[in-house]
């Protein structure tokens, strides 16, 4: 990708964006990436002077009033940022005059926008000018800005005017009411009124002059109240103006042109305020810092776009939530889609869980809207609207109006049948819930959500009777190319996932908070009967996958479209919609974005069904050849790059990344003077850490899995997780095996078999206590401590400690009965070999096995005087996937984790060797050791000069 473009007097630091050229003909664009906010509004990057090409907007949370078409829109509100200059009568203008050097800087880590100018005036005066600004996130209500002016070769007359225009437009349309302004001691006000939703602002600001004596007069002109300063100027003298501003509407208070009134006189410096903000940013950035290390552009593309993010969070408004284009652009007027719950909240749930509970609750404050949604459509339950607003009810438009004055109207269709979304904010729901354990905010607002629109479900899906299943028809899916389709297979499991979450929230609410179950069975009309329908859904739904190979069928028939190479259409600068038109792209094997991927990277995180690395890779290698991923959707780059990563393609992945990442900074599509990506940018996130990073979550905790990019030498960051904080710090090296000093064995399934001598022990005590026991469910059991895997046995039914202190005992007696018959003929093929391999290269051994009888296995397997030490059941309180046990393995060995390799064949023995920062080898199945760094079959064979070939080639990184 080529960095420099257009954008090419761009310069990009690690945590500043500098601008180093004017360039008139991109005011738009520009406005865009220099926007600046704090959660309550957001400003784009306008000039202070003004001009006419210019796209100015404030924009704040919760501002929405009637527009025709489009039904509501986000308020471009009063524009706090007029400062006009002027120098013996020149007005500053930077397409006036000449401009001798330039230079705006975006300041991401102190949310601080500047500008500095040396311009010569049309009469010749040569000034230098520096312009600040900044959204308090210290105090969301306060604003500051700040011009210096410097005459280089003149004395003269300077004059400042510090305005509030009241007059801003949406395009084509002006929401705003005159209602009164006025001067006080302290500056000027501003009192508006939305025309339709009514909904009142006030702002007020003040003007404070230094470094010389001024005059300060206000001018009352009708909507546009002014402070305007004047002074003689001598050169090489600098003087500051310093420009305050408050701004509250009737969403939080009653009277909000007088809360901005006496806001105003209670403020300190702009200094002051200034040191406030950066306090304020650094505690932010403490949790939410991103470092990569080897890759200067990325590392501050990160940062930028995260930024972007976290000046759209309300932090103190749980009614509102992150539109489409954040409080960047006029772009879908402010409307919220699936972007925030999918695409941006995962950001929030793992770094500012108040803020992704803020942005949830949203979603149960228009609960209502949905509601009306579904009925009016015909359906039972909650049916959230594809996009929303204030209230939550639809308001995506129906037609999309043609520039073309004879051009045709186009339907749109998402409105109607892009109905997906009611899982996706159920899918965010649960996994806020499992990330944060936030039972209480689960019981008064999350189940509703889950359940209500679990009821919709059970009323839209449609029974086949022929074949006795359960079909959802007529529907778009998350490729938009495809505007009716039956029996999506996102859809269908998505809605499937969904139900089956709806059963287990209902079952532990019951048993959790009886009396709000009672509560939402009275007032949802839920019961037994609604369950059980749910289950014959989640049963019966159809899901078009060929078990053979893997391959999912996108939808019902789409096999049968006509195949296409994007290869010979490129290049190319336009969509392929635009290119082959609505139903060209329509007829043809073509998406405009991730679908089938999309799912599996939805089903990726906690390993459901049908994900898995063979089904990725063949439908990657179906899907992705098909996929606009240039010109198509923005969301699209992002789950691309993850979802290559996984599969080792580590350029693609980077290439993917890069065209997320600089999709603003660069205008990647030529559209980012609409707004910012909200979800390309929460998306970054997700590819950082869950691609690159390789973050899955355990019951212990976030666990990495690193995949860093070439050229990164270091990635850090730190993720918060049911309650704890959690620092990852992965650096790659050259060759990292030449470090290791010690391997780690697991016991059964590694060295030997005793699997089966458990599984005997644990059948006879189940046939004992008349438990149901088979093979399948000792499988559950491998890498499990005695008492965790009695437990599993038991399941929910009763005893008292001493019973299950007897029945582990019994047990554990069996198992010692069936062991003393163990001879060294029980070792696994190549153990020996590599045992002995291992000790002749230097290398400590240790066992690390969670049995408490693993002395006696390796006496009786003959194999003492080859180990160092052994970790047992006796070792450690706390048993895999814990890391305790490796851990206290190396420290018997007298070596760091970092320097040992774990081999174990148990899911929970790989999770604690990567949570001890250990690399792991894992013997057996990839689904059942996949996460392992390496995977083979067995030791049969394996030297250990193989081994660390292919720890090598597996780009191992320690952390």
């Amino acid at each position: 990708m080529d960095i420099t473009g257009n954008y090419r007097d761009f310069i990009y630091q690690d945590w500043i964006l500098i601008e180093t050229q004017f360039h008139p003909d991109q005011l738009q664009s520009r406005e865009t990436i220099f926007t600046i906010g704090n959660g309550y509004l957001g400003t784009r990057g306008s000039f202070e002077e003004g001009y006419m090409r210019a796209l100015p907007a404030t924009f704040i949370h919760g501002v929405y009033d009637e527009v025709p078409v489009v039904y509501t829109e986000l308020v471009n509100c009063p524009d706090w940022l007029p400062l006009v200059v002027t120098i013996n009568g020149d007005r500053f203008r930077l397409d006036q005059g000449e401009i001798l050097n330039y230079s705006r800087q975006l300041d991401v880590r102190r949310g601080l926008l500047s500008r500095s100018v040396r311009w010569r005036s049309p009469k010749g005066s040569t000034i230098d000018l520096h312009f600040e600004r900044f959204a308090s996130i210290a105090d969301q209500h306060v604003l500051g800005q700040r011009c210096q002016v410097t005459p280089l070769d003149f004395s003269g007359v300077i004059e400042i005017q510090a305005s509030i225009n009241g007059y801003p437009e949406n395009p084509g349309f002006n929401h705003w009411e005159c209602l009164e302004q006025d001067k006080t001691d302290e500056g000027i006000w501003l009192h508006r009124r939305t025309r339709n939703s009514r909904i009142d602002i006030g702002l007020a600001a003040k003007l404070t002059i230094s470094g010389a004596e001024a005059s300060l007069q206000v001018n009352s002109a009708p909507g546009y109240p002014t402070l305007s300063a004047t002074f003689l100027a001598t050169s090489n003298q600098t003087v500051t103006a310093e420009k305050l501003v408050t701004v509250f509407t009737s969403r939080e208070v009653a009277a909000p042109e007088q809360a901005a009134r006496e806001k105003l006189t209670l403020l300190p410096n702009y200094a002051t305020l200034l040191q406030e903000q950066e306090k304020a940013w650094a505690e932010i950035w403490q949790k939410s810092d991103i470092i990569i290390e080897g890759d200067l552009i990325a590392a501050f593309a990160v940062r930028y776009n995260l930024f972007q993010l976290l000046i759209a969070a309300p932090k103190d408004d749980d009614k509102v939530s992150i539109p489409a284009k954040t409080l960047s652009g006029f772009g879908y007027h402010g409307h919220i889609f699936w972007d925030t719950e999918i695409f941006i909240l995962p950001f929030f749930i793992y770094t500012q869980p108040a803020l992704a509970r803020n942005l949830l609750s949203y979603r149960y404050h228009t609960l209502n809207g949905a509601r009306r949604k579904a009925a009016h459509d015909g359906y039972k339950g909650a049916m959230y609207a594809w996009e929303s607003a204030d209230s939550g009810d639809e308001v995506t438009p129906r037609w999309a109006l043609p520039n073309d004055p004879y051009g045709e109207d186009v339907r749109i269709w998402c409105r109607d049948r892009e109905i997906h979304i009611s899982a996706d904010i159920a899918y965010a729901v649960w996994f806020y819930w499992q990330a944060t354990n936030d039972d209480q905010w689960m019981g008064d607002c999350g189940a509703e959500i889950i359940l209500d629109t679990a009821i919709f479900w059970g009323s839209r899906v449609e029974f086949n009777p022929k074949y006795e299943r359960y079909e959802i028809r007529g529907v778009i899916g998350a490729d938009e190319y495809h505007e009716f389709v039956h029996n999506n297979t996102f859809t269908n499991r998505m809605v499937q996932w969904h139900l089956e979450r709806a059963i287990k929230v209902y079952d532990w609410l019951k048993a959790t908070f009886p009396e709000k179950a009672r509560e939402l069975e009275e007032k949802l009309h839920l019961g037994t009967k609604q369950r059980s329908r749910w289950q014959d859904i989640i049963d019966n739904i159809w899901i078009l996958q060929n078990s053979a190979t893997g391959m999912i069928e996108q939808y019902e028939g789409f096999f049968q479209l006509s195949d296409i190479n994007l290869n010979e259409y490129e290049p190319r600068t336009r969509s392929m919609q635009a290119i082959l038109g609505i139903e060209g792209a329509n007829k043809r094997q073509v998406l405009k974005q991730p679908d089938v991927l999309m799912l599996l990277y939805l089903m990726r995180q906690s390993g459901e069904s049908p994900y898995d690395p063979k089904t990725l890779q063949v439908n990657w290698d179906y899907y992705a050849p098909r996929t606009d991923i240039t010109y198509g959707s923005s969301l699209g780059p992002a789950i691309h790059a993850i979802l290559a990563s996984d599969l080792g393609k580590s350029a693609e992945a980077y290439e993917r990344f890069m065209q997320a990442a600089m999709v603003d900074l660069q205008d990647v599509r030529g559209n980012n003077n609409d707004g910012i990506h909200g979800a390309s940018a929460g998306g970054i996130w997700q590819t950082v850490i869950f691609g690159f990073g390789g973050i899955q979550f355990t019951e212990n905790g976030p666990v990495a899995h690193p995949q860093l990019p070439p050229s990164w030498t270091r990635l850090k960051f730190q993720l918060h997780w049911r309650g704890k904080w959690h620092e990852f710090d992965l650096r790659k090296e050259a060759t990292l095996s030449s470090d290791i000093r010690g391997v780690i064995f697991d016991l059964d399934g590694v060295l030997t078999d005793t699997a089966e001598y458990h599984y005997r022990a644990w059948q006879r005590l189940a046939d004992e206590e008349g438990i149901p026991f088979n093979r399948q469910d000792n499988e559950a059991l491998r890498g499990v401590s005695r008492r965790e895997s009695l437990m599993l046995i038991v399941k929910n039914r009763q005893y008292t400690e001493a019973q299950i202190q007897e029945m582990m005992e019994r047990k554990n007696n069996y198992y010692v009965e069936s062991i003393q018959h163990i001879t060294p003929k029980d070792l696994l093929p190549g153990a020996i070999a590599l045992l002995d391999e291992l000790r002749q290269a230097g290398i400590k051994i240790a066992i690390g096995s969670a049995s408490k009888n693993a002395h006696t296995v390796v006496e009786k397997l003959g194999i003492a005087d080859k180990v160092d030490a052994i970790a047992d059941g006796y070792s450690v309180e706390k048993p895999k996937p814990a890391p305790d046990l490796f851990l206290f393995a190396a420290q018997e060995l007298g070596l760091p984790p970092n320097q040992c390799i774990v081999v174990e064949d148990a899911s929970a023995g790989i999770e604690a060797g990567l949570a001890g920062g250990m690399l792991t080898v894992g013997l057996g199945p990839v689904e059942r050791v996949g996460a392992a760094n390496v995977v083979l079959p067995s030791l049969a064979g394996i030297t250990w000069v193989d081994l660390k070939a292919k720890l090598n080639a597996a780009n191992t990184i320690k952390h």
